[in-house]
């Protein structure tokens, strides 16, 4: 049997509730949520916890194991993915965090496993498994189950739904979780500039006299390797601005992050409407879209310029596009350069 927020469910698939996951996550109490999380435990439990590692999944995995203390034999948390944006890195090795990477864990030795601020759809390694529970704030997709589901697509963070289930077991968290957890909120929500509810600005204040703030700032200033420097020579040297358009393909790039800081670098210059920044990465095109979301919307000019393409979408104010390069139908010897990004966008703009 399935528990939704802690509620036995009768229902065979996921795609059958998607209505009432969005609607019904204020009609149960946080501590009807805890107990039903807690229910499916046992003291001899092996646990694996997993995120696509982000500061909102690291954090929300530790408060999780916390809430498994004393309560389960192990937790361990696993994610799939590499981490290159040096405020994660700062993140994990300032606070100590112990996570591993999945390929390094046989997890088939656990018995009991959870994803967090993610889907089984998002991954195909997070397909092969069998969740107990799933915790997340993104829109319900495709069909899949668990256990224990507890999704609130309105909430800004994963780490304020977190902060309510260590408040229902009256665990006050310790400065390295709460830092974690404050960091995530700040992240996810934007600094509260992303769609939020009260309930993030509620867990946020709750955490803000435990968090070492001062650590958080540290997180957030270290977000530039020596390396890259170069890429804004780069930027400056190939920006192309039209009608407050700013365009500037940097080819090939180490990272798509870098693509992001250079994006949002320009996104300060004074009388840039439209910032778009775009990059080669594993034999892909990547494309950052930045606006400031006033008549514009980011992720439907992604959409519309590279959907027919590969992967795109975003939010009003910001946007990605990762397109194989095969799928562009480049002329034999022709690479592509600002003037390609810039010919493709115009395009939509004028519409």
């Amino acid at each position: 049997m399935a528990f939704f927020l802690g509620i036995p469910l009768r229902l065979n698939r996921l795609e059958k509730i998607d209505d009432v996951i969005t609607r019904s996550a204020s009609r149960n109490s946080a501590k009807d949520r805890l107990n039903g999380f807690w229910n499916l435990f046992d003291k001899e439990d092996e646990v694996l916890i997993l995120i696509n590692a982000d500061p909102d999944a690291i954090a929300s995995a530790m408060a999780a194991k916390r809430l498994l203390s004393y309560r389960v034999k192990n937790v361990t948390i696993g994610y799939p993915n590499e981490i290159h944006r040096l405020n994660n890195i700062e993140m994990v090795k300032r606070l100590k965090i112990p996570i591993e990477r999945l390929h390094t864990i046989k997890s088939k030795d656990f018995d009991k496993y959870i994803l967090l601020d993610s889907q089984p759809s998002h991954l195909p390694c997070f397909e092969k498994i069998d969740f107990h529970v799933v915790i997340d704030h993104h829109p319900v997709n495709d069909s899949w189950d668990a256990e224990f589901i507890d999704i609130r697509p309105e909430y800004g963070a994963v780490s304020s739904m977190m902060v309510e289930y260590l408040r229902a077991a009256n665990i006050v968290p310790s400065v390295a979780l709460a830092t974690a957890l404050f960091y995530g909120i700040k992240v996810d929500t934007q600094d509260f500039e992303k769609s939020s509810l009260l309930a993030d600005g509620i867990s946020f204040r709750y955490l803000f006299n435990i968090a070492n703030r001062n650590l958080v700032r540290k997180f957030e200033l270290t977000d530039l390797r020596r390396s890259e420097l170069k890429y804004f020579k780069v930027a400056l040297n190939e920006v192309k601005v039209s009608k407050g358009r700013a365009y500037a393909h940097l080819g090939r790039v180490p990272s798509p992050d870098t693509l992001v800081i250079i994006a949002d670098f320009l996104n300060h210059v004074d009388k840039f409407d439209w910032v778009l920044v775009s990059g080669l990465f594993n034999e892909k095109l990547i494309v950052i879209f930045r606006c400031d979301g006033y008549r514009k919307h980011a992720g439907k000019l992604a959409e519309k310029t590279f959907g027919k393409y590969g992967s795109a979408g975003g939010h009003k104010e910001a946007a990605r596009a990762e397109v194989p390069l095969k799928n562009l139908s480049l002329r034999e010897n022709q690479e592509f350069s600002t003037a390609s990004l810039m010919r493709l966008a115009t395009v939509h703009m004028t519409k």
